[in-house]
């Protein structure tokens, strides 16, 4: 979280992701990866730009004014407001209580919530389970 639009928060955010997933799986590669985004001032920024080129993931940045482009990421939005900020619970008394909510959603989301769209299963293990199957095995040589 921030109260600026610098591009350092979506550098740290990017370089965290990367960490993860290196230490969850040391053959992980950012092959054939692309991060969309929308046309935001952190995303165009030339340090943000240097950070996908040094991590080898393609860029891809919407259109101005074309919702299609993100409707992922606005559709999981959405889900973010409902299930974590309106859902009813505390009322927000310092950033730090928005903070450790918004961490704790993410992690949900990712580990545990089911999504219809993925075969109900949660995102990380959708992901494993297409690596292990795009993962192919070596072929033996032939003598």
């Amino acid at each position: 979280m921030s109260t600026s639009r610098e591009a350092s928060l979506v550098i740290d955010a990017f370089r965290q992701a990367l960490h993860t997933r290196h230490r969850a799986d040391a053959a992980w590669t950012t092959t054939g990866l692309v991060h969309h985004s929308d046309a935001g001032s952190q995303y165009t920024s030339v340090a943000f730009t240097a950070e996908l080129i040094d991590a080898g993931i393609a860029g891809s940045i919407g259109t101005v004014g074309d919702a299609l482009d993100n409707a992922l990421c606005e559709s999981t939005i959405g889900l973010f407001k409902t299930e974590a900020i309106h859902d009813g619970g505390p009322t927000w008394t310092d950033r730090s209580a928005v903070e450790w909510r918004v961490a704790r959603w993410v992690h949900w989301y990712n580990t545990t919530r089911l999504h219809s769209s993925i075969g109900h299963l949660p995102p990380i293990e959708f992901e494993h389970h297409h690596r292990q199957a795009t993962t192919a095995a070596p072929i033996p040589e032939v003598a």
